[in-house]
């Protein structure tokens, strides 16, 4: 629980409040004229306004059902975790993180698909790397990919063994 707690709400937040601040100081960039980025690095690194009712890289964006679809496999993928948390399917620390950051990416996402009036995911940060432009993404995305690469690696880690317990002179001499 302290997982969820000290790590998934405090991203969580963060993600919220990010795309708030974006939302509130960027105009619609389908209703006004877009703003030019606030270029951050020159050349390198932006902060924009992109709405994504898709999935990573802009997949299916502006889909009928996207929302829906997305929305049923966000809950789904919620119920997952919690499923396999209470199993322990995540015994090693990095397992541990790994779904604390899912869950903080999932409801990030979530959040915005449903939000009254919002429909899609806010994605503002922008990468270009030379004449390489990575999609634009934002804090969620962000766990997301991080307890992809967590989750990989955990299933390298041996889970830690219980420690045997120090023998009392009692059973010792048993």
């Amino acid at each position: 629980m302290r997982y969820f707690f000290f790590l998934s709400l405090p991203l969580y937040l963060l993600d919220q409040v990010t795309k708030y601040l974006i939302v509130a100081n960027f105009p619609n960039p389908y209703v006004e004229p877009a703003r030019s980025p606030i270029e951050v690095i020159p050349g390198f690194f932006n902060i924009v306004r992109v709405h994504n009712t898709g999935m990573a890289f802009g997949k299916f964006n502006g889909s009928a059902y996207a929302n829906i679809a997305f929305g049923i496999i966000a809950i789904s993928a919620l119920i997952a975790i919690t499923v396999l948390w209470r199993k322990n399917a995540f015994p090693t620390r990095s397992g541990k993180v790994a779904a604390a950051l899912l869950v903080s990416g999932i409801l990030g996402n979530f959040t915005d698909r449903i939000l009254p009036g919002r429909g899609y995911v806010v994605d503002f940060l922008d990468f270009q790397f030379g004449h390489w432009h990575y999609p634009s993404f934002n804090v969620a995305d962000s766990c997301i990919c991080i307890a992809a690469a967590l989750l990989f690696l955990s299933v390298f880690q041996k889970e830690r063994a219980a420690e045997p317990k120090a023998k009392t002179g009692d059973q010792a001499a048993s």
